[in-house]
């Protein structure tokens, strides 16, 4: 019997890079709606307006793929010949063609293939017009880099970027025999007695030199990048306002050189009101964001008026750091703009909206000020690199998969993202209704044409300090879950990216900054996902609370070297909340925790555990199952501080709001306290010993 024929708005959907269907977490094909499918042909720019339009949709796309000679973007991996494939008219089907290559050293090369040496593949007719396929081969091995290659045609040339990357992201050499270890804490919950309420850069140089005295090589937080911490407010740290900025929440006022030559800045540092506000800040169990950034920024702002009022090196040196940071700059624009029209930008006038900014649309201390506190946030994060480095100690950095909505970056690159859906995940066991994260997708063919711009520049402002980046959502690479605005989170569908293309620049850009990359893979994680990153050397992660299983013999699979370990992640219920059972909702559950607590006790005791097992020994159980991760073979362990004093509260509960303070919940003890807590420094040498010894 015959297939049925494919209805055409699911054949445009899929020439579109959308998926028609997909397999839900109970293993079952959810088929997407036409209602959907046509919402996010809509905003990829697809020629449609209803489903009647899809046949005629479908010849044009059609059309567009074979009138592109070339694709915007190919990849050259290392040790394998670059092989064009170029679409051509019939009536070119014969000619010599000539092609010539840059390197991004500016290196020229030129090439000629006649028919012979560039071979037709196939032979099409779209549109009732023919086509032709030939390749071209590439002499040689390319050089490490970011290339372009020119193809000459009759009366006009194509072009088409090249990543030439190792087919492996980067690895220390001596990565084989080491398993290291280290611990994570997110900065803003970190705080110290000097510190105003929250940690700040020097806060984490200090964290750093105290785990590298007890052995340690790993000191991993949240993303540390720019926020809206005023008007609009959004203090998670995966709703960022930029990607290629830092958050000047760190910044350590404190230390910057200028405060002794500025005595208006000393003055207000020195007063017993700003004192007051610093010392209200320590003490609340909460970050307030909102006053701390008011308290940081009155006295930056004097800071910054002295700088710019003087001929100081330090003033020559912002200015240097303007120049080469071209972003800082217009990045302090928009910011001044927001606040003096009191807005968000989607709400601008259409010069300023389309980023066409001029002196007088904004006041310009405001600038100066934004500008200035970049100025420091750099500094001062490169002075916690060089802390980091000179201990040894990795720095474990966090990528966020999206931003605000109204962010400087979804402003400035307006064509790259998607405005009229959201990021977000399909139902599952945990979310039944589907999670929407908010944050405008990025599209996917725009985002080729610009050559990855964009991502290399996130990927590279992160690198410039990160020894191990981890990529949140990994499964991005691949594809998306897309939600049509004003459509809920159960409808969306999935978009797909040109996976190959990203692995290719992590790839390059892990070694020309010698960092590992670690994927981000828990949840919905379809097949090719995980080989694709063990192929491209990708770290995975192995959480025990997700890893664990009601089998007492194999409780806990085994970690392999390319993982990072831990008992859980900042999502999650910390240890004893779990091993208490204290983020069990529904009576349902609480049997299956109760034979997945039991399994693990078995599993720990058939490991050597000679204590007496006993669920009520919260303690225990978390030290014998580090002790455990301690001796596997992932290459790093991670943990999770607030374990180790048996924190109850989370970070952060995934599907709330209002109803909990996620991202604002300080440590329970401050650092002078933990780091004498026998707990908590006992058991990591143990750990220290346990990684050492293997």
């Amino acid at each position: 019997m015959a297939a049925p024929k494919t209805q055409p708005l699911q054949e445009l959907a899929r020439l579109y890079g959308i998926e028609t269907a997909y397999d839900d977490v109970d293993d079952s094909e959810q088929q997407a709606a036409s209602e959907t499918l046509l919402a996010v042909l809509e905003s990829l720019g697809a020629p449609i307006a209803r489903p009647d339009d899809a046949p005629l949709a479908i010849r044009e796309r059609r059309q567009a793929i074979w009138q592109q000679p070339l694709e915007p973007v190919s990849v050259a991996w290392e040790g394998e010949r670059l092989r064009l494939k170029v679409r051509l008219p019939s009536d070119l089907a014969d000619i010599d063609l000539t092609g010539n290559l840059t390197l991004d050293s500016g290196e020229e090369h030129s090439w000629q293939w006649r028919r012979d040496d560039a071979p037709v593949l196939e032979a099409v007719e779209v549109a009732g017009c023919r086509y032709v396929t030939r390749q071209l081969p590439l002499p040689g091995d390319l050089p490490r880099g970011y290339h372009r290659f020119t193809l000459e045609l009759p009366g006009r040339q194509e072009e088409t970027f090249i990543i030439a990357a190792p087919a492996r992201a980067y690895s220390p050499l001596d990565e084989s025999r080491l398993r290291t270890w280290g611990i994570f804490l997110p900065s803003y919950a970190l705080h110290t007695k000097r510190s105003w309420g929250s940690g700040d850069f020097s806060d984490l140089e200090a964290l750093i030199e105290w785990v590298a005295g007890i052995g340690g090589s790993i000191v991993a937080t949240l993303p540390l990048l720019a926020a809206f911490l005023d008007d609009p407010f959004e203090p998670s740290p995966y709703a960022p306002a930029s990607r290629v900025l830092w958050n000047t929440l760190y910044v350590d006022a404190t230390r910057v050189p200028e405060l002794q030559q500025c005595p208006a800045a000393k003055e207000l540092l020195e007063s017993s009101s700003f004192q007051a506000g610093i010392d209200a800040l320590r003490n609340q169990p909460l970050a307030d964001y909102r006053e701390q950034m008011a308290l940081k920024r009155r006295l930056m702002e004097l800071l910054a008026e002295c700088v710019f009022a003087s001929n100081s090196d330090r003033l020559q040196n912002l200015m240097r750091f303007a120049e080469a940071h071209p972003e800082a700059d217009d990045y302090a624009r928009f910011r001044a703009v927001s606040e003096k029209r009191c807005a968000s930008w989607t709400s601008w006038p259409k010069p300023l909206r389309r980023g066409d900014l001029r002196d007088g649309d904004y006041d310009d201390k405001t600038r100066r000020y934004h500008l200035y506190a970049q100025w420091l946030a750099d500094e001062q994060f490169q002075a916690v690199s060089d802390t980091a480095r000179r201990n040894d100690v990795r720095l474990y950095l966090d990528l966020p998969l999206g931003v605000h909505p109204e962010s400087y970056d979804v402003w400035r690159h307006q064509d790259l993202f998607v405005q009229q859906a959201s990021g977000g995940a399909p139902p599952d066991t945990f979310f039944r209704e589907g999670q929407n994260w908010g944050f405008p997708p990025l599209h996917p063919e725009i985002v080729r044409q610009r050559n990855y711009d964009y991502v290399i520049a996130c990927l590279r402002h992160s690198l410039r300090h990160a020894d191990i980046l981890r990529v949140d959502h990994v499964m991005s690479l691949h594809r998306l879950f897309w939600i049509p605005k004003g459509m809920e989170a159960s409808r969306g569908v999935y978009v797909r990216y040109a996976a190959e293309e990203l692995y290719a620049i992590l790839a390059l850009e892990s070694h020309l900054n010698q960092a590992v990359i670690v994927g981000e893979d828990l949840g919905t994680v379809p097949p090719e996902v995980r080989p694709s990153m063990a192929r491209h050397g990708l770290h995975r992660m192995y959480v025990m609370q997700y890893q664990l299983n009601s089998n007492s013999r194999k409780a806990l699979p085994a970690a392999t070297p390319d993982m990072v370990a831990s008992v859980n992640t900042h999502d999650m219920p910390p240890f004893a909340a779990f091993w208490q059972g204290l983020d069990i909702e529904h009576p349902s559950d609480r049997e299956r925790r109760d034979a997945l607590k039991q399994a693990l006790l078995s599993f720990l005791q058939h490991r050597g555990w000679d204590e007496e097992p006993s669920s009520a020994d919260t303690h225990a159980v978390l030290k014998a199952a580090l002790g455990y991760l301690g001796t596997c073979s992932a290459r790093m362990l991670l943990v999770n501080l607030e374990d180790l004093w048996l924190e109850t509260e989370a970070q952060n509960v995934p599907g709330t709001q209002d109803e909990y303070p996620n991202w604002r919940r300080k440590a329970r003890h401050s650092f002078e306290v933990f780091r004498q807590l026998p707990q908590v420094v006992d058991t990591l040498r143990d750990i220290d010993r346990s990684r050492k010894e293997q």
